[in-house]
């Protein structure tokens, strides 16, 4: 795992994949509450991205999910959007992240569980380092 400063759209908008950080509770319009930091960034960009989460979670759970169309992986750090972060959610998602990306993609994030989860980075960096390879970057301001 790298660690640079940055905005993380930068880098989307460069043509590279990024992460979302997501909880698992859905609307009653069948939509992920996507209402904070970059989950609602995104949101923004892509407005049907919350509908299709939010039937990918009914589907499988709140696990980590691939958007290709989007070039965004979703990683689950909440099961509900009120909670504070669950750091063992968190690790669970960083092992699917890595089996999920190939090989020679560079992925950004920012830090997991850290903006609206009140996560400490000095807790969270330890547990997910020894996880995420060198192909995963994480940007902060």
């Amino acid at each position: 795992m790298k660690e640079i400063a940055g905005d993380i759209w930068d880098r989307h908008d460069a043509g590279f994949w990024i992460v979302v950080t997501t909880n698992g509770v859905i609307k009653r319009d069948g939509s992920c509450v996507m209402g904070r930091g970059i989950a609602r960034q995104a949101k923004k960009r892509f407005p049907r991205l919350p509908f299709e989460l939010g039937a990918k979670i009914e589907a499988c759970g709140n696990v980590v999910f691939s958007f290709p169309r989007y070039r965004i992986y979703t990683l689950p750090t909440k099961h509900n959007w009120w909670e504070r972060a669950d750091l063992d959610l968190i690790v669970s998602g960083c092992r699917q992240l890595v089996e999920s990306a190939p090989a020679s993609q560079v992925v950004y994030l920012v830090r997991p569980g850290c903006g609206n989860g009140s996560l400490s980075w000095d807790d969270v960096r330890p547990t997910i380092a020894p996880i995420l390879d060198d192909r995963f970057v994480v940007i902060n301001r």
